[in-house]
């Protein structure tokens, strides 16, 4: 029997459409449905569109930051004001205190000698804007006993000294913090849900087994209604959750942009996933770790399904090798009006046409999906849409205007499947599963100002997650 009849829907860019739902499933299309002992919902004329899924976020940290102090812009601009909000953060005066959002231009090169000036009582760690690099002061360097450590990732001045800027090592520093359980998603469910968002990947590399049995225990409790694609799960693990909702896909490698990999290395990693039968979803933000990457898969060959995240600097030369080789790039030309005018001032001008490319890799038939990157990017996917077609930073300036695509393109990106980002998006048709979000006009009068107030209503499985 038909749970619900959602009446006079734009759908597929037909008016007047109805669209029933059976349990987790859309089980007629068509005008005039019958509606029996089912429950009625009104579209009034608004566009009915398969879910938004957001193809690179980091769930924790997500959460995590909502909870931290703001040590960037706009909130926070200079030395003043970072101490200010440091010496503000709660707590009592040996608690912790966990910084975000950090860039350059609010206190230079900051290192634990410059964090002890602005706040030496408390242990104090900021993460830098680009989620590439934690900051510790004095007694944070203490309490994480740094002096006597050994990881690659901590920075050592002349003396041989820990400087307290320690690179990709999250999973690692994590385990010398006071114990602490994986911050709850309840909040941010009921954010992506508002946006639309029905599903997310998350690209946190080497997902530790709390994380991941947290996410799935949020997902068997309703507090996460949507469906997550992992993408930091071990190369060896099962492609399917007991949740139902958690999939496991590629398998993160991150090229990090303080330390490049050995070739043969990668090389190695890179075997070891395909022969397992999983592809790689590897993190390349500079020219030089894309270029590695390229020389890389000449040797060991690429599977279906292989990806590309950030691709935040893609020379023009090597676009039809990334269509050679079937890589799908996973963008985030959101970045461009979160932090554009930092690029125009900081990355040299022969490299500002590579920065997020859209329109050049879609015009030769490179798979490219849209994603936030949040919290290190703006998560609203109409904001991201928005910076596709615009390509302007906060300043009003463009950023590589010949990469600027249709709204409608920008959101195709969003529509494509968990398992297959880039490739066709999906529509509401009889037997998909019911994940749609209901618009509060026709698509395209939405797309000419695309905005996260036009979402309506969104459905999960044939329940309706927002409003709740």
């Amino acid at each position: 029997m038909t749970d619900l009849v959602i009446r006079g829907a734009e759908v597929n860019g037909v008016p007047g459409v109805d669209v029933a739902v059976t349990g987790d499933r859309i089980t007629a299309v068509g005008a005039h449905l019958p509606a029996s002992r089912a429950e009625v919902f009104d579209a009034d004329g608004g566009a009915l569109i398969p879910g938004l899924h957001d193809h690179h976020l980091h769930l924790h940290a997500m959460a995590a930051d909502a909870a931290s102090v703001r040590c960037g812009p706009p909130r926070v601009r200079d030395p003043a004001a970072l101490a200010d909000a440091l010496g503000r953060a709660p707590g009592d005066d040996s608690g912790w205190v966990r910084g975000v959002g950090y860039i350059e231009t609010v206190a230079g090169d900051l290192d634990a000698d410059a964090l002890d000036r602005l706040h030496p009582a408390r242990p104090v760690r900021i993460q830098h804007r680009s989620g590439a690099m934690w900051i510790l002061n004095g007694a944070a360097v203490t309490a994480t006993h740094l002096d006597g450590a050994s990881h690659p990732g901590i920075e050592r001045g002349q003396d041989g000294r820990p400087t307290g800027r320690v690179w990709r090592a999250d999973t690692w520093l994590r385990a010398r913090l006071p114990p602490s359980r994986p911050p709850r998603l309840d909040n941010i469910g009921a954010a992506l849900s508002r946006m639309g968002i029905t599903g997310v990947t998350d690209a946190t590399p080497d997902l530790d087994p709390q994380s991941r049995s947290a996410i799935e225990t949020s997902i068997t409790d309703g507090i996460l209604p949507q469906r997550v694609h992992l993408l930091g799960a071990p190369p060896d693990a099962e492609s399917v959750s007991p949740a139902a909702r958690l999939t496991v896909g590629p398998y993160k490698i991150v090229l990090a942009d303080s330390e490049l990999p050995d070739l043969d290395d990668l090389a190695r990693r890179i075997h070891r996933v395909h022969n397992r039968g999983r592809a790689v979803a590897v993190h390349c933000v500079t020219r030089e770790a894309l270029l590695i990457l390229l020389t890389v898969l000449d040797e060991v060959g690429t599977l279906p399904g292989d990806r590309i995240e950030h691709g935040a600097l893609i020379p023009a030369e090597t676009i039809d090798d990334l269509r050679r080789r079937g890589l799908t790039v996973v963008t985030q030309p959101g970045f461009l009006a979160d932090r554009g005018h930092d690029y125009l001032r900081d990355i040299d001008r022969r490299d500002q046409s590579d920065l997020y490319r859209c329109r050049s890799l879609i015009d030769a038939s490179v798979a490219v999906a849209l994603s936030s990157d949040a919290p290190y990017g703006p998560l609203d996917p109409w904001a991201v849409i928005t910076a596709a077609v615009t390509r302007r930073a906060p300043t009003g300036e463009i950023v590589g205007s010949t990469e600027r695509i249709t709204a409608a393109q920008a959101l195709a990106r969003y529509l494509t499947p968990a398992d297959n980002p880039g490739g066709t998006p999906r529509r509401i048709r009889v037997g998909a599963t019911a994940d749609m979000v209901l618009l509060s006009a026709p698509l395209a009068d939405i797309l000419t100002a695309p905005a996260a107030d036009a979402v309506q209503a969104t459905m999960i499985g044939g329940h309706w997650a927002y409003p709740d």
